[in-house]
């Protein structure tokens, strides 16, 4: 038992294991030579920890601003148990940015609180084309690698709060 553990009475999270499990992407085709490479990442991250390729749906649309109706199409259908939505927003010289990255943020978090699962918010938002591609990079340095694993990570903690709450004397955690 760990130092924390021993705090609590219970404790979810930390588990990282990816079988059984379904998982859609959906990709914004705008900046288009980023998005690419977090969704290398992603996939890389999935696979790696057990999730099935054939578990995978990925599912393009053209840009950031339209994330949220897609994820909540994949959301809602019952057929996955997370939604990670990628995209690249790069800031220039008009307020575009602000609302495309606002309304895309805000659009799925209701996703996600409207369908009760888990949504990934891996929308890259930054100042210049070099962080993007910084954050796009490979190996540990690669946003779409770092969202996956935080999908994997909330099905796992969800599942387990809710097998804890429908069974507060159930063991799983």
């Amino acid at each position: 038992m760990t130092k924390t553990q021993a705090k609590f009475g219970l404790e979810f999270g930390n588990k990282l294991g990816g079988t059984d499990l379904s998982i859609a992407i959906v990709a914004s085709r705008f900046n288009g030579f980023i998005v690419d490479q977090l969704v290398d990442g992603a996939a890389d991250a999935l696979n790696r920890h057990g999730v099935a390729e054939d578990s995978i749906v990925l599912v393009w649309v053209p840009g950031a601003f339209e994330l949220p109706l897609l994820a909540d199409q994949l959301a809602s259908s019952g057929r996955f148990d997370a939604v990670i939505a990628l995209g690249a927003v790069i800031r220039g010289g008009t307020p575009h940015f602000d609302y495309v990255a606002g309304e895309c943020a805000r659009g799925l978090t209701r996703v996600s609180l409207d369908n009760g699962l888990p949504v990934i918010f891996g929308v890259l938002t930054t100042d210049t084309v070099e962080q993007a591609l910084e954050r796009a990079g490979a190996g540990e340095g690669n946003k779409g690698y770092d969202v996956a694993m935080t999908a994997i990570e909330m099905i796992e903690t969800v599942k387990a709060v809710e097998n804890y709450l429908q069974d507060p004397g159930s063991p799983s955690r």
